[in-house]
């Protein structure tokens, strides 16, 4: 073998050894697995976050097997400060170059938020800040916003409508605008052919039935009644039959757990009471979940025209054709208030 040929092995033998070298740094630096997570690995980064905070997290939650690495490869992959804010999911295994590429991107995992059970927007704002980083204040001067209502087509009386109870998916630190867009949108998917079609035989707008709905799910919780409800209150819409809806009366006073409707407070005068002032109120009187809400689109067709609280506090009623019956009923109801000395 000449001596020309011995060299060019030589150089060749180490060239491939820088080469194995290169490939196994990269792999060592790049691919290698460089994340232990034993829990559910979520991190929150906040607006303008650095990367130096970026990483002291990661290494806070003892989630990086090697910083000096992850360190290095931000550096090659010109990682840049601030960081997109966001909840990020980190899974066990995960190399460096995943980490900074989620990042980068802004992949964030989404909140399953729930909203269900709530009679104020208060209340949905203080949900939407706890679980979704929104601005509690922010989102609540944008419902007093004429023009911001205006734009997400309601008013201050009816904006409570477009609230509808579920689970959606939505991305941590969503901006109170945006989260008022989103709720627009599942208004809209919410109100589907099928819905508005049901609606519109009944001659109330989507934003009436839901009124209905909230004055409905303050009168009973016994999903049974809902329909049957309905259908008193449907029949006497029709019929041009005040509603007399004790809950009405019971949001002007701002006091649901009142349970007798004193006189005096059939004289209040408001939009909102329904024994001063025939039809639906302006607005719904609590969110309305969706249960309720299907319940009016499919109320119960009877000849029904009144109901009340049965006497065995049982939470259900009794149903009466005639206004003889029912005050037979609301006798009997109110004997046992004074029995149990409730006077409230």
């Amino acid at each position: 073998m000449s001596k020309k040929i011995r060299n060019f092995i030589i150089i060749l033998g180490i060239l491939v050894i820088i080469v194995g070298i290169c490939v196994g740094l990269g792999y060592y630096y790049i691919l290698a697995p460089n994340t232990n997570v034993k829990d559910d690995g979520i991190i929150y980064l906040r607006e303008n976050s650095t990367i130096s905070q970026v990483l002291d997290s990661l290494q806070r939650y003892g989630y990086i097997e090697n910083m000096h690495t992850l360190s290095a490869v931000a550096k090659i992959k010109r990682f840049a400060s601030p960081v997109k804010p966001g909840r990020y999911k980190i899974r066990d295994g995960m190399n460096n170059n995943e980490l900074i590429n989620m990042f980068r991107s802004g992949n964030q995992l989404p909140v399953n938020f729930t909203f269900n059970n709530m009679r104020t927007l208060d209340e949905f704002a203080e949900k939407a800040h706890e679980e979704l980083g929104t601005s509690k204040e922010e989102l609540l001067t944008l419902l007093k916003d004429s023009d911001v209502l205006a734009d997400l087509g309601f008013d201050s009386t009816t904006i409570m409508a477009m609230f509808i109870p579920n689970t959606y998916q939505i991305y941590w630190n969503t901006s109170a605008l945006d989260l008022l867009e989103r709720m627009k949108k599942e208004y809209h998917r919410f109100w589907n052919e099928d819905r508005m079609a049901k609606a519109a035989v009944i001659g109330l707008s989507p934003e009436e039935v839901i009124t209905l709905a909230s004055i409905i799910e303050e009168e009973t919780a016994k999903p049974e009644e809902y329909p049957v409800i309905a259908g008193v209150y449907i029949n006497r819409l029709n019929r041009g039959i005040k509603l007399d809806a004790c809950p009405t009366l019971k949001f002007v006073l701002g006091d649901f757990t009142i349970s007798r409707i004193l006189d005096r407070y059939l004289k209040i005068d408001s939009p909102y009471n329904t024994y001063m002032y025939a039809g639906l109120p302006p607005g719904p009187i609590r969110i309305a979940s969706i249960k309720v809400i299907d319940s009016v689109l499919n109320y119960q067709k009877h000849d029904y025209l009144y109901f009340c609280a049965k006497s065995d506090f049982s939470g259900y009623h009794n149903f009466s054709r005639t206004l003889r019956q029912h005050n037979i009923y609301a006798r009997e109801y109110h004997q046992e208030l004074n029995k149990r000395k409730i006077w409230k």
